[in-house]
């Protein structure tokens, strides 16, 4: 995927969630020596400065926004540093498929809450003893919901 459908796509989530949304993309091996930034369709996007990673940003970032940052990445270093510093780490995958239900429940006029079976699909009814998440992982799944 181009960069320029990626923005265009988080735009698109955007305008359906109201999330604030920072892309970082690398700079590292042809980028310019300072890290700049610049608004693309209400995204802010960001390039690392030459010779620094778009991993680096993004763990800068995620250590000071911590509990407020929610992080996309299919890196697992990233996704580990950032759950340490308190913050939330989604892997790609998932991300793309909230994003997905986001867009659909928009253009159908729903609040993701209404979508139900219609977005997500018929879920079966669970039995057996329940068992309750980690407190860690309930905190997770309450930033998730917000998605």
């Amino acid at each position: 995927m181009g960069r320029e459908t990626l923005i265009r796509q988080l735009a698109s989530y955007k305008r359906a969630r109201g999330h604030e949304i920072t892309v970082v993309f690398d700079g590292w091996h042809s980028g310019s020596l300072t890290e700049s930034q610049q608004w693309q369709r209400g995204i802010l996007v960001i390039y690392s400065k030459r010779d620094e990673r778009a991993d680096e940003v993004i763990k800068r970032m995620a250590k000071r926004f911590r509990q407020g940052a929610v992080v996309v990445t299919s890196d697992r270093e990233v996704a580990y540093f950032v759950e340490t510093v308190g913050a939330t780490a989604v892997s790609s995958e998932e991300f793309e498929g909230r994003m997905g239900i986001a867009v659909i429940t928009e253009a159908k006029g729903m609040e993701p809450e209404e979508a139900g079976d219609d977005v997500r699909g018929k879920g079966t009814k669970k039995k057996g003893p329940a068992r309750r998440p980690s407190k860690r992982r309930r905190r997770t799944i309450q930033r998730l919901k917000k998605l």
